[in-house]
């Protein structure tokens, strides 16, 4: 618990800066100011707009071990203009209850979500944890997708889309669409910042890819949504596809994303894809 509170505490003083420093005095009707050496406001103009004392914020922003209610988190929650995900990334780096959280990181799937999965089919479905480790897939989805063995354990989507060759990547639009997957990453990383596994997967992908690094540096944190989003394949060039989460009772923090085509000419090409299907493709667990 200690190690815990240690790691949250910094990542928590990161974030108020971050987020202090993206409002201007206009955004809350204040006047600029003479002589301001930072963009954004200052801490004792947030204490101020929230209604707390300047010492208290300064600490709290300084990632003091104080105490803080949800009343006041609000409060600061509304003056740096934060979004749901965002205020819900700040209760849980205060460690004040926002709501209950799960015991660990699911790694496993049953059968009868695997069933769902493959029944799903020709849609491409893929059950994610909240790490981007992929717990399932079906046929559909392996038409479209490789997911190479990089590194020990379950294959893992941000490993794959940040370590390959721009290229060999699937994704197009990686500038648009990777800031978006390390944003929700990050708002998953709330509940779980000083676990070991967490600090450690984070670490080794930092390392390996500094666009990651500095992506993950800059603080922003968006929630699992819908997305239209164009994907590349060898044979059949590009595919713009519509993505929907679906949460899994039981398996907290992971959920189902299925993917439709966008378009006739989507449509067309994963039936493509369908008739080259190798016959192995129809096992659902082959892509472990």
């Amino acid at each position: 618990m200690r190690t815990s509170t240690q790691r949250r505490r910094p990542e928590l003083a990161a974030f108020l800066r971050n987020r202090r420093a993206r409002v201007t005095p206009a955004d809350v009707g204040m006047p600029p100011g003479l002589r301001r050496r930072t963009p954004g406001l200052r801490r004792e103009e947030v204490a101020q707009l929230s209604g707390v004392g300047v010492t208290w914020y300064t600490w709290l922003e300084q990632g003091r071990p104080i105490n803080a209610s949800p009343q006041v988190l609000d409060a600061v929650a509304r003056t740096l203009r934060l979004d749901p995900p965002e205020r819900e990334h700040l209760y849980r780096l205060a460690e004040v209850p926002f709501q209950s959280a799960p015991a660990g990181l699911t790694r496993r799937i049953s059968a009868e979500v695997q069933g769902i999965v493959d029944a799903l089919d020709p849609l491409l479905a893929v059950v994610y944890n909240s790490r981007y480790d992929v717990l399932a897939t079906n046929a559909a989805y392996r038409d479209l997708f490789l997911l190479p063995k990089i590194r020990a354990g379950l294959p893992n989507v941000l490993w794959t889309v940040f370590t390959l060759p721009e290229g060999a990547c699937p994704v197009v639009h990686r500038e648009k669409e990777l800031p978006l997957m390390v944003a929700t990453l990050r708002s998953s990383y709330g509940r779980h910042v000083g676990e070991p596994a967490w600090e450690e997967y984070i670490r080794e992908l930092s390392a390996a890819s500094p666009w990651f690094a500095e992506l993950w540096a800059s603080g922003t944190v968006a929630p699992p949504g819908p997305r239209v989003k164009t994907f590349r394949h060898g044979g059949v060039g590009e595919i713009r596809m519509t993505s929907q989460s679906l949460s899994l009772d039981g398996m907290p923090e992971c959920r189902i994303v299925v993917y439709n085509p966008a378009d006739e000419e989507a449509r067309a090409k994963l039936a493509v894809l369908r008739e080259r299907r190798e016959p192995s493709y129809l096992s659902g667990t082959d892509h472990r």
